[in-house]
């Protein structure tokens, strides 16, 4: 039975076999444009064009006149293709930190990709010479596709409308700044768009419809060519260069160039990429939502201090002699950051907002503005007794000579590094002797050495850059002479230290994290798995910073059972500690240690893994407070060494 089935042009009966009804659908499209049209067409394209390039061009201007950045270079290009490839066009990191909205975000990214051949397509229908015919193969079979990303599209940004001005999460907003009606009239313009192409499917090629569609969509996209400019939304332009000419890897500080170059402290401080970061940001609040400085009451806000350089180049330019530090930006935010880099991890455009807070601070601190009395004590200490707790270098040669450490000659296997931690507090030196205990067991040669002094990041990460370089080449010139060719050390700061910031002053050796040594000889340490719940806080310059994950885990799940708090791995919330913050005092708002510390006792642990002696102090306090059901804090080393025969054990000083 052949049923009739009255069809516009558009969508044409192709075939009728048995009972099944085969349809083929088409875009129409007018099949004629008149010269007044035609002459209106390309008016209106200058028009936008020019209103586009009017805002666009001011923004491109500030970015090439900012200062170049030293030492940026764009080889080994291979990870830049890799980056692009899988965080613009795959969109990993949006859809993995926050799927659903991440998902509708990638849809329309992926629906603009495949709307650009259909607009080339579209504007030169306009003209005459449409190159893409939708009654043939490819032309029928791509505007059905890209009627598919429309559609996904179209869904997605009514998802994303309804987020944004009804459910309206916090980090969305700003301080002091209702939400933008630019993204409504934005969403707007991208809905019509697709709409509008969707409609067109189910009108013929001469009918009005045909023509007022196709005349609507125009209007849309050329009204939305020059707003984008004027909104967050110049990240669709900027981020895929931000994410392309990234500085090569995780929080990378810049060195400094010359006597005249102090850090970040008027306009004509700021960088080429620091000022294309500023200018790429979406405003998704993410840094904000995961930062823990924001999360606690603190001032700091890492969106806002993007946004504040956003702000001061739109009124002060990139040569400016206003300080960074004032109207857009507060001092006492950025000497809230604990630099553990959760804020870049979980941006999607590309920006490295470390490297700019650290850039603020060495303005503050090189220049003398920042003037706080626990930084000035910190300095001071590290400058006279070379450890950032200030204690007599006599007090680190007691504990060496009471353990009886080996001093290392350069035939030892390792140097093992004690750090200010390791070699000072009564804590650190626990974890110490217990990872001693096990080095001894593997039968593993290590030395420490007979002079050694603070890494100094407390100094960098605080902007004082005199302090770290006095301290990181005399340490490197003691390691060359004792000829060290291999580190190990209980602290991911000392790590991540002495592997990327030592480098600005020679090359430093080969360094690794007791968890990687640990893990390695897993298969050679005793196991006694008793079952016991153990919660592993990851530590950021050990998670975050070097991508270490499952190697203090395996050294946990051979003791016990392995528990993960509500944030862990990649998301794990910060203890408080880096960026020098464990010297400066008392926080304003909450104390991070204490969120970090209830999430971790949320576990129902009887027992935390921590794998950084900086952690071990901030949850030592912060567990105080939860009386004596409180559970035990231990290192991973003092996990490993509980599980060697007793013999081979000792007691910790």
């Amino acid at each position: 039975m052949h049923l009739p089935i009255k069809l516009p042009s558009s969508a044409l009966l192709d075939l009728q076999q048995g009972n099944f009804v085969l349809i083929r659908i088409q875009l129409a499209e007018p099949v004629h444009f008149s010269l007044l049209e035609k002459l209106l067409l390309a008016a209106l394209i200058a028009a936008s064009a020019v209103l586009f390039w009017k805002r666009f061009g001011i923004v491109v201007d500030k970015i090439l006149k900012s200062r170049k950045d030293p030492g940026f270079h764009l080889f080994p290009i291979g990870k830049r293709v890799w980056d692009f490839f899988w965080e613009v066009l795959c969109q990993a990191k949006v859809i993995r930190e926050r799927p659903l909205p991440g998902l509708a975000h990638a849809f329309v990214f992926w629906g603009f990709l495949a709307f650009a051949l259909v607009t080339l397509n579209h504007i030169a229908t306009g003209f005459g010479i449409g190159f893409l015919n939708p009654a043939g193969a490819f032309g029928g079979f791509y505007f059905l596709v890209a009627a598919a990303f429309a559609l996904t599209c179209a869904v997605s940004i009514i998802g994303l409308f309804i987020r944004r001005f009804v459910v309206r999460p916090i980090w969305l907003s700003r301080a002091g700044h209702e939400l933008s009606w630019e993204s409504g009239v934005i969403a707007g313009l991208i809905f019509a768009l697709m709409a509008t192409y969707l409609a067109a499917f189910f009108v013929t090629d001469t009918s009005l419809a045909a023509r007022l569609l196709w005349w609507a969509h125009t209007l849309s996209l050329l009204v939305f060519l020059p707003l984008v400019p004027h909104t967050k939304h110049l990240h669709l332009i900027l981020s895929p260069i931000t994410i392309f000419l990234s500085r090569g890897s995780f929080s990378q500080i810049p060195a400094l160039v010359g006597d005249e170059d102090f850090g970040l402290v008027t306009g004509k401080d700021l960088t080429q990429l620091v000022s294309l970061q500023a200018y790429s940001c979406v405003e998704c609040g993410r840094c904000t939502e995961h930062c823990p400085a924001a999360s606690t009451g603190k001032s700091l806000n890492p969106k806002e201090v993007i946004l504040g350089v956003r702000g001061y180049l739109n009124e002060y330019g990139p040569i400016a002699e206003e300080l960074l530090l004032g109207k857009y930006n507060s001092q006492e935010s950025a000497f809230q950051c604990t630099t553990c880099g959760a804020c870049e991890f979980q941006c999607p455009v590309g920006i490295e907002h470390v490297p700019i807070i650290v850039g603020l601070r060495r303005g503050a601190t090189n220049t003398g503005e920042w003037d706080n009395e626990y930084g000035s004590k910190l300095f001071n200490a590290m400058e006279r007794n070379s450890n950032a707790l200030g204690l007599s270098a006599t007090e680190r040669d007691k504990f060496v000579q009471k353990q009886e450490l080996p001093i290392f000659d350069g035939t030892q296997e390792y140097c093992l590094w004690l750090g200010c931690m390791g070699g000072y507090d009564p804590k650190g030196r626990e974890i110490i002797t217990s990872f001693v205990e096990v080095m001894r067991y593997l039968g593993t040669s290590y030395g420490v050495m007979r002079k050694e002094k603070c890494t100094g990041d407390p100094a960098r990460r605080l902007g004082n850059d005199l302090v770290f370089q006095q301290l990181a080449e005399s340490n490197l010139e003691a390691m060359t002479q004792q000829k060290v060719k291999k580190i190990i050390s209980i602290c991911p700061h000392c790590v991540r230290t002495i592997q990327e910031d030592w480098k600005e002053f020679g090359s430093p050796p080969e360094i690794e994290h007791h968890s990687e040594f640990l893990a390695r000889h897993h298969a050679s340490l005793p196991h006694n798995n008793t079952g016991e719940k153990i919660a592993y806080h990851d530590p950021c310059y050990l998670g975050r910073y070097r991508n270490v994950y499952d190697e203090p885990r395996s050294v946990i799940s051979s003791a016990g059972t392995l528990v993960e708090a509500e944030r862990s791995r990649e998301r794990s919330f910060c203890c408080g500690a880096g960026g020098g913050l464990a010297f400066l005092g008392e926080e304003h708002g909450q104390r991070v240690s204490s969120v970090r510390a209830q999430e971790l006792v949320a576990t129902g642990a009887t027992t935390i893994g921590a794998a950084c002696p900086f952690c071990n102090t901030m949850f030592r306090d912060a567990l105080a407070s939860q009386g004596d059901n409180a559970p035990r804090l231990l290192d991973i080393a003092q996990i490993a060494a509980a599980q060697l025969p007793k013999q081979t054990q000792t007691q910790p000083s």
